[in-house]
């Protein structure tokens, strides 16, 4: 009895987890691209996030509100590779979204489950998924595909930085669940490094890039005033958001597989379709919703398959009880999605 009362307090757990995560990854992908659009300087407002973000857990730290890790530079070196992984991925992000609609940044994002499921096996020795495993992912990615090859229509620059981005959210997605794994910090911890050393890489990038002169640049124009009232709007919800992604990003990502987590990311896109269509005045055509319906099923088909992978081994209390704490760190078995997707 107490054991069934565990597994369906953490199963509750995990469920708000994922929605908490799917909910912000939604509104978020739409918010950044407001903020872009109004806010034109990718590096400074990916930085401005990254300061809220480590102000916000080190003043609820002080206040006693949460606990997270004190800040150690053995740990930072550590830490360091993933987050110059996850820099580059925000980085490519925001320039996608820069130069690119909303539905592009999607149909990239949805090749990623597939990448994620083949790099999960090849470099952290998950299991290979099943042929319907592979077959759901599959749907997802040609849902997508067919639905943005109806709405949209890409240009070199856009493809570059979705290239780009593609290749780095799919190194992200795998490293750091790797780093999740291994590294001793709690979610706050995670949060705070994650946050505080992108935020040391970020003048890195804002040189390289020369955006540091249209910011001055700007400045000079407009006597010091940066933002204008939508300009402020959209910068300050993006960081509002950017710091709650962080907690629930990496608090999913600790709960369930690094494929799963993925498609999770790609499944709640939908809800980002129906804010974008609202907002930019840009409706799916019959074909492209036909087409959201075949992602929907792949979405469906990839939790039914997990449930059909899933082992139905019987674990001893004792053997249950004590593997719970290596459990919370662990590469977690795909099958942790089937009761949350």
């Amino acid at each position: 009895m107490s054991s069934s009362r565990f597994d369906s307090s953490k199963q509750l757990t995990t469920s708000s987890l994922v929605i908490g995560y799917a909910l912000c990854s939604s509104l978020l992908a739409v918010i950044n691209k407001l903020a872009i659009t109004y806010f034109n300087y990718p590096g400074l407002l990916t930085a401005l996030q990254y300061l809220t973000c480590t102000v916000a857990v080190w003043l609820l730290g002080k206040s006693g509100l949460i606990n997270h890790d004190p800040f150690t530079w053995d740990t930072a070196k550590k830490f360091l590779p993933a987050a110059i992984v996850f820099y580059l991925a925000i980085f490519t992000n925001t320039n996608l979204l820069r130069h690119a609609n909303v539905d592009t940044f999607i149909v990239f994002r949805s090749l990623t489950p597939l990448l994620v499921a083949i790099a999960d096996t090849v470099f952290r020795s998950q299991p290979l998924p099943s042929r319907l495993t592979f077959l759901s992912l599959f749907v997802i990615l040609a849902g997508a595909v067919g639905y943005v090859a109806t709405d949209s229509s890409f240009t070199l620059t856009a493809y570059s930085w979705a290239l780009a981005y593609l290749v780095t959210i799919t190194t992200e997605m795998v490293y750091i669940k790797h780093m999740v794994s291994s590294i001793k910090l709690n979610i706050w911890g995670l949060v705070l490094y994650n946050n505080l050393l992108s935020l040391m890489i970020a003048p890195i990038f804002w040189f390289l890039t020369g955006e540091y002169t249209d910011v001055f640049a700007a400045l000079g124009e407009n006597r010091g005033n940066l933002f204008e009232p939508y300009a402020f709007s959209a910068v300050a919800a993006s960081c509002v958001f950017g710091f709650l992604i962080s907690y629930f990003g990496f608090a999913a990502r600790n709960a369930i597989s690094a494929t799963a987590f993925t498609v999770t990311g790609v499944v709640n896109k939908f809800l980002t379709v129906v804010i974008n269509v609202l907002i930019w005045d840009k409706h799916a055509t019959p074909v492209g919703l036909v087409c959201l319906l075949f992602t929907i099923c792949g979405g469906v088909g990839y939790q039914q398959s997990v449930k059909l992978d899933k082992p139905t081994e019987k674990v001893s209390e004792k053997d249950s009880e004590k593997g719970e704490e290596d459990e919370e760190l662990s590469p977690l078995n795909p099958g942790k999605l089937a009761s949350v997707v």
